[in-house]
């Protein structure tokens, strides 16, 4: 199984089991991002450990090979210094350093060959992470939105509207009760002050007619 299908398995079992407890959105989303990272990390430290393997594979039979052509080289100096028997030594040795090279590269072939799909597959679990990032902001915007609308709607649904314009009418017709008792107020004011003014003829006329009499009490005195 590929670094991205075990990842996912993984994955699929923390999510379902958060699912289970019925956790908020967000609170899942950002579970399941931590997972993914933690999961990018163990890929990553997986990757680096086969490729120092690939490197420590190449070392080996590239010393192999080196051994092989070594024994090679003592076996024509054995063969030139008529040592037939040190050069079919020789010869038999550099066999099995050329057997052993030989596997070693095709083990380190094999290697390389695992080690570029684990890192096409790390690539690939790098991509996802960055989606599912970019998805995160959408749906935690989203989730915000709806908790904002579902708050107003619970505040609009606790709110007594009938009860508010019953007091908004009374409010009113207080309002009006005042402004019908100014307006009586001033009205009688002013009928007052029109009493004062009659009663301020009505003496004015008094002293006229004093004056008149008293104008014809000293003309009728006089010769």
């Amino acid at each position: 199984m590929g670094i991205v299908e075990r990842i996912g398995t993984i994955l699929r079992a923390n999510l379902n089991d958060m699912l289970t407890k019925a956790e908020d959105p967000e609170k899942i989303i950002n579970q399941t991002l931590m997972d993914m990272r933690q999961a990018q990390y163990e890929a990553r430290m997986e990757v680096a450990q086969a490729i120092a393997e690939g490197k420590k594979l190449e070392r080996d039979y590239q010393s192999r090979e080196k051994e092989s052509m070594d024994w090679q080289s003592k076996a024509e100096t054995a063969v030139g210094q008529g040592r037939d028997d040190l050069a079919r030594e020789a010869l038999k040795r550099k066999t099995t350093s050329a057997d052993l090279s030989i596997g070693l590269k095709e083990q380190f072939d094999i290697h390389n060959a695992m080690v570029e799909k684990l890192k096409t597959q790390l690539r690939a679990l790098d991509a996802k992470i960055e989606e599912a990032e970019r998805k995160r902001q959408l749906i935690v915007a989203r989730q915000k939105r709806v908790e904002a609308q579902r708050s107003l709607s619970d505040a609009v649904s606790r709110t007594d509207t009938r009860k508010a314009f019953e007091a908004f009418d009374r409010m009113e017709g207080k309002v009006a009760k005042m402004e019908d008792q100014l307006k009586a107020e001033e009205e009688l004011a002013g009928d007052l002050s029109m009493d004062d003014e009659f009663e301020a003829l009505e003496s004015d006329k008094a002293v006229d007619d004093e004056l008149a009499a008293l104008k014809a009490k000293l003309s009728g005195s006089n010769p």
